[in-house]
């Protein structure tokens, strides 16, 4: 009988978190779990390295970095449950509560995707997620719900929310296939909600379950403010108001990010005394503007 739940995960250079990551489920989850590793194209073969670590797993090996979407498609594809957890190579588990989020899933058909409470790793391991606010029309700007604040049960009431964490979020497979795969254009940020947006055309609600929790070594990859991340921010963003806004919104939206955004990006910047993240931030509209849409 095949599990109903597959947890894919992308690693990229990270074999000891994605490793840290596979222990904590075996450690605390007992719902049987197919686990769906890409290794998405890393320095050397880790996929073959956690293969030979963790044979129940499914490890695959892509020969170059497809991005965060790209990487996530593929494990898709791979798994076999009907229920598909995206789960962060940097986070993990500390109990056995996953299952509720396929029940969420299965007490509602209306439901696409589920995400959990997700909590900062370091101490005070304080909220990070507890769903989203919408984004603003024309800024796109919104906020993470419970963000920063103590785990204290304020945020253990369960709720819609207009977008999914990339985090940690399960898809009905069913919800997949309707709304299609993750955009792969973003390659790095952004690109869960714009699924999210896909999700919701489909029909379906997203929705907060906080009886599962996630935690998150946010950023262990790119870095909080590292010219990758302020690059891809930066276009993205851009990205996200063409295709998802029409008309004056549309114009409103990609002038206020070049108009305003960007070069107040570029300024607070180079007060901080970080040209590099300028220059990424400058790089990032430059490639907006000419259509140079995938990896950088």
């Amino acid at each position: 009988m095949k599990p109903r739940i597959s947890v894919i995960s992308v690693n990229y250079n990270g074999f000891a978190l994605t490793a840290a990551m596979i222990d904590s489920l075996r450690r605390h989850v007992t719902t049987p779990l197919e686990i769906v590793v890409v290794d998405n194209g890393s320095q050397r073969d880790e996929a073959t390295e956690l293969q030979e670590r963790y044979p129940e797993i499914i490890a695959i090996r892509s020969p170059e970095n497809l991005g965060f979407a790209g990487g996530n498609n593929l494990g898709i594809r791979a798994a076999s449950g009907d229920r598909l957890l995206l789960l962060n190579n940097d986070t993990e588990v500390g109990d056995d509560t996953l299952h509720y989020l396929a029940e969420t899933l299965d007490a509602d058909p209306s439901v696409g995707a589920v995400c959990p409470k997700i909590r900062f790793w370091a101490p005070p391991q304080a909220i990070q997620f507890a769903g989203y606010t919408p984004l603003t029309r024309i800024t796109l700007r919104n906020a993470l719900v419970g963000f920063g604040q103590p785990d204290d049960g304020s945020r253990d009431t369960p709720h819609t929310t207009p977008y999914a964490h990339g985090a940690a979020m399960m898809v009905r497979r069913e919800a997949v296939e309707k709304a299609g795969p993750m955009p792969e254009e973003y390659f790095l940020y952004y690109e869960e909600l714009d699924w999210s947006e896909r999700i919701r055309e489909a029909g379906y609600r997203i929705v907060y379950d906080p009886r599962t929790t996630v935690f998150h070594k946010e950023s262990a990859t790119t870095g909080r403010q590292s010219p990758l991340r302020s690059y891809y921010l930066t276009r993205n963003r851009l990205l996200f108001a063409r295709r998802n806004r029409r008309g004056t919104e549309r114009r409103l939206s990609i002038l206020y990010q070049l108009g305003v955004a960007l070069p107040k990006s570029v300024a607070a910047a180079l007060l901080c005394g970080r040209r590099d993240l300028a220059a990424a931030v400058l790089r990032g509209g430059r490639d907006f503007l000419r259509h140079k849409i995938g990896k950088e």
